[in-house]
């Protein structure tokens, strides 16, 4: 007998930050299109003259790109261009979907604001970069979770939201104030969720990273600094955009049905506290 994971199936996810190639977002909308869900993704538009070398090189071409993914797998894309940070645009962005494909079952918080001008000692971080992380990841996750709640309400629906946070919202290294405050804040409001829409059978859970191989990390030289960190996880390797994308469709299925309200590490054993 082997064991599948089920209820995704015709199920309609909404996957934010989405766009790049080696990344998070994108193995979640293509791993959860394999299971069966049509997905709608998102990204900021960025200009191709800002992608790494090896996105141009292949002739990456952002959402539209993993958007074909998808398409390939055999299930409908929507690739959306839209700032989570905005309302308006938030509720422009379920409106589409909604048009597009008449429900939404799953919405996964997963875009983040770029690393490197918030990485200073607070005494050093300038207010607006305090307000850009803040923007993207707190506010942005409460915009569209509110929204979608509003709307599952309003049609008694069941629906499951995954936010991708990350260890760094318990661990709360120096030098990363902003980037952890935002992401110890997104527990917060995860579980205030969970525990107020729980009745109406809405779920709401963190996914928390740790130490994942993606362009966003290409800051860090991958030679002996690289090779340090490898070393601070019990498993001995860096993570994979796959390895949160398997956690996170396990949430969103009838297997994961009896789970919210948690900040779950995917970390290789590097924290091994809640």
């Amino acid at each position: 007998m082997t064991f599948e994971l089920t209820g995704l199936a015709g199920k309609v996810a909404i996957v934010t930050g989405a766009g790049r190639m080696r990344s998070i977002g994108r193995p979640i909308a293509v791993e959860l299109a394999r299971a069966g869900c049509d997905v709608v993704i998102t990204g900021t538009g960025r200009a191709p003259s800002n992608y790494p070398a090896d996105e141009q090189a292949a002739g990456w071409r952002d959402i539209e790109s993993v958007a074909d993914e998808i398409r390939a797998l055999g299930q409908r894309a929507l690739p959306l261009v839209s700032d989570i940070a905005d309302a308006d645009a938030v509720d422009a962005l379920l409106a589409q979907t909604i048009v597009e494909f008449g429900r939404v079952d799953i919405v996964v918080n997963n875009a983040g604001a770029a690393r490197g001008p918030d990485r200073f000692n607070v005494v050093d971080l300038e207010p607006a970069e305090w307000r850009k992380v803040i923007d993207v990841n707190l506010n942005g996750t409460f915009l569209l979770s509110r929204a979608v709640a509003k709307y599952w309400l309003a049609v008694e629906q069941p629906g499951c939201i995954v936010n991708i946070s990350s260890v760094g919202g318990k661990i709360a290294g120096a030098g990363t104030a902003a980037y952890s405050a935002s992401k110890a804040a997104i527990h917060a409001l995860g579980a205030a969720m969970a525990a107020e829409l729980g009745p109406n059978g809405i779920r709401v859970n963190a996914i928390c990273p740790g130490i994942v191989d993606t362009s966003r990390l290409d800051d860090i030289d991958r030679g002996e600094h690289w090779e340090r960190l490898r070393h601070i996880i019990p498993m001995r390797r860096h993570g994979t955009g796959e390895d949160i994308a398997n956690m996170c469709v396990y949430l969103c299925s009838d297997q994961g049905s009896w789970i919210t309200g948690q900040a779950i590490n995917v970390d290789g054993g590097q924290l091994t506290i809640r």
